[in-house]
């Protein structure tokens, strides 16, 4: 039952926002983590630097996962994930550390996932789990 509503919800979702593919991709990154186990305690998070974006924070056991989400219409020019370069993931550390700091959570607790989605019909889902150091 929950997952034809979710399925209707993700129809109208992607004729409101057809052209807004970001917002699209981290709803629906959020409900895949969600049905994986995952708690998630934060969407795009800032920290008060205004440096970094932290698409979703979320807890699995005793790990604090710091979520990109990259969404594509088509991998016609690559996989989503290859969007992470090397000043991506040095702004993501930054938010991090701010939120792992105002959190109290020690830094080997933490681990950065990307979420990589392929706006096909259906939707490719792929969680790369501790993409980065």
């Amino acid at each position: 039952m929950m997952g034809l509503l979710y399925r209707a919800a993700d129809a109208v979702r992607r004729r409101r926002l057809r052209d807004d593919h970001g917002r699209l991709g981290e709803d629906m990154a959020h409900r895949y983590l969600r049905a994986q186990g995952c708690t998630i305690v934060s969407r795009n998070y800032r920290p008060r630097a205004g440096a970094g974006e932290i698409d979703l924070v979320a807890w699995l056991g005793g790990r604090l996962l710091f979520v990109e989400v990259k969404t594509r219409a088509s991998a016609d020019f690559g996989a989503p994930e290859a969007a992470v370069d090397l000043e991506k993931r040095e702004s993501l550390r930054h938010a991090a550390r701010d939120y792992a700091r105002r959190a109290g959570v020690e830094w080997p607790r933490v681990r950065f996932d990307i979420v990589s989605i392929v706006l096909r019909s259906p939707a490719q889902v792929e969680w790369i789990q501790d993409a980065f150091r």
